[in-house]
């Protein structure tokens, strides 16, 4: 009989500790290494592997020069549902597997029994697997959601050997799992969602996949950090990795591609979360802005890049003083650290007065904004606030503040120009060193704050 060795490994980073510690010494994250076991290989196993590896072998398969590999010409399945099609490169390739994860609530099943409901009446088949609920919980939501279809069969398993079986019974041309988290594979130790489990189980799926041509999305846990829970090899197994977000007060939800084997990475999709499921908005830029009337102090617009996509967004701060010693500092969808250093530059290069005063601000629509780009539009609005001043109608702000005061280029910015343009808006506030196109915007440039302020209140 073979040793079983027992080991603990970190499901964030993969290290191996001989026992079970609460902090993995590698990544040093807290309670994320899991216990596994491995058979030890026995004496003769490796003999065997010596003397396999020492006789010559004649290869099945010959590699071939790079020229003469036939290029295949997958037929993707699209959905007609715009905004996920977008994402995942223009539809599901057969024998592709795809991975979406998000937080319990963003909308995963709800979307992607949408999309079941959309590839079956393009006259695809579909098999829906829900190792989470029962068959008449998924009924429920398909009713409100109108997604029967005859083509569309659903059931609950939990057991792996269940839902290969029924694959291949069923054959079906896509195979929607939720999730992969809840099934197990008997023989290997560990419960559901262990690092193990997870592993064996992705494998599996994605040898069926390929096996027999079949597009499979797999939905996938998060962890309280937003990062796709167990093994980071799950992530390496499968072709598409999709993640959904959004803020469970507001209706916006958007799907990234952080990766892609067969189209772009970077892609967003936009989905707007209404009684009848997830309604694709092609337009996301309208969320954002137009509904402060024209004037109000405090509010400046930019343009923002959630992936590849240009996003007009709107900017809000609210200045009030304070009799506290520590004035409040509150940042909802922004960076609070940034909005810290915003606010020591305004003081020290632009005498903006701050420091009795407590500061409020916010992005508009649950959408969170963390690049660079945003600098300039929040010391506007900073500003703007603080002295009862609106911001120039109609203009966009767009660039990065150094902590000298200058501004500084933003990456796209053509693009975000672009963008603006097409919104409708007549006016551009950027760095002195863009020398790019217009767009049919009113350009205005300035080299530091102070003469950001001078240009953009007014």
């Amino acid at each position: 009989m073979p040793r079983i060795k027992t080991f603990a490994r970190c499901t964030e980073c993969g290290r191996v500790e001989p026992k079970w510690v609460g902090h993995c010494p590698g990544c040093e994250a807290w309670g994320t290494l899991v216990e596994e076991q491995e058979a030890a290989p026995t004496a003769s196993a490796g003999n065997g592997a010596a003397a396999a590896a020492a006789t010559p072998r004649v290869a099945s398969r010959p590699a071939l020069s790079i020229r003469d590999v036939r290029i295949d010409d997958h037929r993707r399945v699209v959905t007609g549902i715009i905004e996920f099609d977008r994402v995942v490169g223009g539809g599901l390739v057969p024998g592709s597997v795809a991975l979406v994860g998000g937080e319990p609530g963003a909308g995963k099943s709800t979307l992607l029994l949408q999309a079941a409901q959309a590839l079956a009446e393009a006259g695809s088949s579909v098999l829906y697997v829900s190792a989470e609920e029962s068959p008449g919980q998924v009924r429920l939501r398909a009713d409100r959601l109108s997604a029967l279809h005859e083509r569309v069969l659903l059931a609950s398993e939990t057991e792996l050997v269940e839902v290969l079986a029924l694959i291949e019974h069923h054959r079906p041309d896509v195979l929607v799992l939720d999730s992969i988290q809840t099934v197990r594979l008997p023989g290997v130790g560990g419960a559901a969602g262990g690092a193990a489990q997870v592993r064996e189980c992705a494998a599996a799926l994605v040898a069926a996949a390929k096996a027999r041509h079949m597009a499979t999305v797999l939905v996938g846990h998060v962890t309280k950090d937003g990062q796709l829970a167990g093994p980071r090899v799950l992530e390496h197994l499968v072709d598409t990795v999709c993640e959904l977000t959004g803020d469970r007060h507001h209706a916006l939800r958007l799907l990234r591609a952080t990766k892609n084997r067969f189209g772009p990475v970077g892609e967003v999709g936009c989905f707007e979360m209404v009684s009848t499921g997830m309604r694709s908005v092609v337009d996301a830029g309208r969320l954002f802005v137009g509904e402060t009337e024209e004037g109000t102090a405090g509010v400046a617009v930019t343009v923002a890049l959630e992936g590849a996509r240009a996003l007009a967004c709107e900017v809000q701060a609210l200045v009030t003083p304070t009799s506290l010693a520590n004035p409040r500092r509150v940042a909802s969808g922004l960076d609070g650290q940034r909005l810290a250093l915003l606010l020591a530059v305004l003081e020290r290069r632009a005498e903006v007065k701050l420091s009795n005063h407590d500061v409020y601000v916010s992005s508009v629509g649950g959408l969170r904004l963390v690049e660079p780009a945003v600098d300039l539009a929040l010391v506007l609005a900073l500003a703007s606030g603080r002295w009862e001043r609106p911001v120039a109608a109609g203009a966009v702000a767009l660039g990065e503040v150094g902590l000298a005061g200058e501004l500084r280029l933003v990456a796209r910015t053509e693009a975000r120009l672009k963008e603006a343009a097409r919104m409708g808006f007549s006016g551009a506030l950027l760095p002195a060193a863009y020398d790019g196109h217009a767009y049919g915007l009113r350009l205005h440039r300035a080299r530091d704050v102070r003469g950001a302020l001078l240009a953009g209140l007014a």
